[in-house]
């Protein structure tokens, strides 16, 4: 019997994949997590942590290659936090998303009869982000690739991090999964801030200017806002990048600058200037436009999301007559999709931004059936006197409170539309509802191909 501790190597077949995008080995039936492997692959691997139940581990040497394994189209795969599933065939990442979504049913909801459908792919699978967020460093972390260059410049580089570290930045020169015209952008602005004079933000000093770049992008309009986050208030130095991209580019409609003095490796601003053009950006899902600001929330596959949206819509099964309460409204994209299909939505959210967003989205697309509440959902949600025919819930990856969910059983609504972000938490919530409710399919969306992230609808009916 083979007896594990950190740094061993040893040899091992990849034979499944854990949620969390990782290869699951068995060695003397301890599960070993395998980062970058993929079921089928007999690899050497490197145990890294080991606990009483459970190891993690890295590979060495890829000794077989798996036949769902191949050639990632980008530079980065292996050690960027973007996508660590690019390694893995697409129509086989939707195999492994519908097991997740099916084994934390099965395992942690104790759900086991239920109809998980096959994943709903993605109309894209390269440049279909509309938002990309990259980080200013004064030290970059340098590739493998990179550190064969001894004159490289390590005092700069904006891009995106090593997975699970905050100080970790590589230079990114080219992300495939915003469209081109994005790097673009990104490279210009590069340029800008290297020739400057200010210096980059420090991620452990905590001291410089140039803290971050938000792209985002109008799929709709094909139209992109470009969002400079600094340490400090200075328009002056802001205005020739602005005036430059804004006369170089047409498609950019807006250049803002968000403005934060926290130490948090957050790239939103304690206040927000409009550096040239409009302060926010318009997109449409279906019928509907959507005005987003710098710092709204807004699904960031615009084209996933539809697909997501119409699933809502069809497990609703809304005739006209119907009243929807939708749990966490955000920015009033669910009520917003589901107005012309019902008498009347009312949105619960907590943040009076979001509600502030919602308001002005329904003025934009003349809907007058919807209004919000602001306020906690464990207080909002007790005082609806109107009882709903349908109850939509699009909780944070959290899920919902113990408190919301008696809440929910108390309404009893005669169906209840469930969206979630996070397989575990929804077979957490969904194992508490079905005392009340039949869980009648499932549906998961795939909104982030070459990651282990899913979506998922659940169309549940009262017993």
């Amino acid at each position: 019997m083979i007896k594990l501790k950190k740094g061993q190597s040893i040899e091992v077949d990849i034979s499944n994949i854990a949620y969390g995008g990782k290869g699951l080995a068995r060695i003397n039936g301890l599960a070993v997590f395998v980062d970058q492997a993929v079921p089928g692959d007999h690899v050497l691997i490197r145990i890294t942590r080991k606990k009483k139940n459970h190891a993690h581990a890295r590979v060495l040497e890829l000794l077989k290659a798996s036949p769902d394994r191949i050639q990632p189209p980008c530079v980065y795969s292996g050690f960027c936090g973007g996508c660590k599933w690019q390694f893995l065939a697409y129509a086989v990442q939707l195999k492994y998303k519908q097991q997740h979504v099916r084994e934390s049913l099965a395992h942690i909801g104790q759900i086991k009869n239920v109809v998980v459908h096959p994943t709903i792919a993605s109309p894209l699978t390269f440049g279909y982000r509309n938002k990309m967020e990259f980080t200013c460093t004064d030290r970059r972390w340098l590739t493998p690739a990179e550190m064969q260059d001894t004159e490289i410049e390590q005092d700069f580089g904006i891009g995106l991090h090593v997975p699970g570290t905050f100080f970790k930045v590589f230079d990114t020169k080219k992300c495939l999964l915003q469209p081109d015209l994005g790097n673009h952008l990104l490279d210009d602005v590069r340029e800008f801030v290297k020739s400057s004079g200010l210096p980059p933000y420090g991620l452990r000093s905590h001291v410089g200017f140039w803290r971050f770049l938000m792209l985002r992008y109008s799929v709709a309009l094909d139209r992109w806002m470009v969002n400079i986050v600094t340490a400090a208030d200075d328009p002056q130095a802001l205005k020739p990048l602005a005036n430059a991209l804004m006369q170089r580019y047409p498609q950019v409609s807006a250049v803002v600058n968000n403005v934060t003095s926290r130490k948090a490796g957050v790239a939103t601003g304690e206040f927000e200037r409009t550096l040239g053009g409009r302060s926010t950006l318009t997109d449409k899902i279906g019928p509907f436009a959507f005005e987003i600001s710098a710092n709204s929330f807004f699904q960031t596959n615009t084209l996933g999301a539809a697909k997501l949206y119409d699933t809502v819509k069809r497990y609703a099964q809304l005739s006209g007559s119907e009243t929807v309460v939708d749990l966490y409204s955000g920015t009033g994209t669910i009520p917003i999709l589901l107005s012309d299909a019902a008498q009347a939505v009312i949105g619960l959210e907590m943040a009076p931004s979001a509600i502030a967003d919602a308001e002005k989205n329904c003025r934009i697309n003349q809907v007058d059936n919807c209004r919000f509440v602001g306020g906690d959902i464990r207080q909002t949600l007790p005082a609806i006197t109107q009882q709903p025919d349908v109850l939509v819930i699009d909780p944070p990856r959290a899920g919902m409170h113990k408190d919301v969910v008696k809440h929910v059983l108390t309404l009893s609504p005669e169906r209840i539309v469930y969206v979630s972000c996070n397989p575990s938490t929804l077979a957490r919530d969904l194992n508490l509802l079905q005392a009340a409710y039949q869980i009648q399919e499932v549906q998961p969306v795939d909104l982030f191909p070459h990651t282990y992230h899913i979506e998922s609808v659940v169309r549940m009916v009262k017993s």
